[in-house]
C-alpha cells in the first residue's frame, strides 16, 4: 500500500490484471488530472483500489467490471477527484477499473469470462475485489455500470434484491426515487445467475446495488458520466458519507 502526501491510501486489490487504461481512445481525454495520470499508471499492474477518509461507515464503489462500459468509469474518476476536497464521514474505497487490462482493450471480457459471472469463483478479479470487501468489514457496497441501448437492462436502473439484504433495496429506492433510475428489484439474491459482484456481497451479509446508466458500448453518451457520478454521490449521501 502507498500513501500520497494528501492522505489516499492506494492499495492494489488483484495483480495481473493490470493494463494501460489511457489506450482506450473513449477513456483518455477524461484521463488529465495529476490523480488520474497516477491513477492509470498504478493500473498497468493490477486492480488498484483509492481510500478515502477513515472510520465507519466504510463503503465500497466499483466500476469497469465491463471493461468496455466507460461512463462509470469516467465518473468514478471524476468522484475520486472531488473526494479529494470534500468533508467526509467514514471512509470510502474506489475501485475505478476493476479490469485494467480489459479497459485496455475496450472488451467486456476479461482472459475470456465475464467478470459480473465470476464473483464467485476464487482467483477472479471480481472475487478479489469481493474477499476484499469482506476482510476489510465494509458496511455496503455498490458496484456501477452502463448499458447499451436494446441490450440488458437496457434503460437507466438500479439492480438490487429483497433477501438476504433488505437494505439492498433500500439503498436502490434511495437512489431511484431522486433520479430517473429504474428500480430493478429480484426477490433473492442470486435467483437469475451466479456470480454477480451484487449479489456475492449480498449473500455475504454486505447490502449491495448494481447501478446502471445508458450508454452505448466503448463510447461516452452526452451526459452518461454525469448520471452515473449522480447514483455515486447518492449512495454515498444515503450511507451517510455525504451530507
Amino acid at each position: 500500500m502507498f500513501v500520497r502526501e494528501d492522505s489516499i491510501k492506494i492499495s492494489t486489490v488483484h495483480e495481473g490484471s493490470g493494463g494501460d487504461v489511457t489506450l482506450n481512445d473513449a477513456l483518455r481525454p477524461h484521463l488529465s488530472s495529476e490523480l488520474s495520470l497516477e491513477l492509470a499508471e498504478y493500473s498497468r499492474k493490477g486492480t488498484v483500489m483509492l481510500t478515502f477518509g477513515g472510520g465507519r461507515p466504510v463503503v465500497m464503489i466499483v466500476a469497469g467490471v465491463h471493461g468496455n462500459e466507460i461512463p462509470p468509469q469516467v465518473a468514478a474518476v471524476r468522484l475520486s477527484e472531488q473526494l479529494l476536497s470534500m468533508d467526509i464521514r467514514g471512509t470510502v474505497h474506489v475501485i475505478p477499473f476493476a479490469a485494467p487490462w480489459a479497459t485496455m482493450k475496450n472488451s467486456r471480457w476479461f482472459t475470456g469470462h465475464d467478470l459480473n459471472r465470476s464473483a464467485s469463483i476464487r482467483g477472479s478479479v471480481t472475487n478479489s475485489i469481493f474477499r476484499r470487501a469482506c476482510e476489510m468489514g465494509v458496511d455496503a457496497l455498490a458496484d456501477f455500470h452502463s448499458t447499451a441501448p436494446g441490450s440488458k437492462p437496457g434503460v437507466e436502473g438500479v439492480f438490487c434484491s429483497e433477501e438476504p439484504e433488505h437494505e439492498s433495496m433500500e439503498i436502490a429506492r434511495y437512489i431511484t426515487s431522486r433520479t430517473s433510475s429504474k428500480l430493478l428489484c429480484y426477490e433473492k439474491a442470486s435467483s437469475h445467475y451466479r456470480g454477480a459482484l451484487e449479489d456475492e456481497c449480498n449473500l455475504a451479509g454486505i447490502p449491495s446495488v448494481t447501478c446502471e446508466v445508458l450508454s452505448e458500448n466503448g463510447v461516452v453518451r452526452e451526459g452518461s458520466d454525469g448520471r452515473s457520478l449522480l447514483q455515486m454521490r447518492l449512495f454515498l449521501k444515503y450511507m451517510g458519507i455525504l451530507s
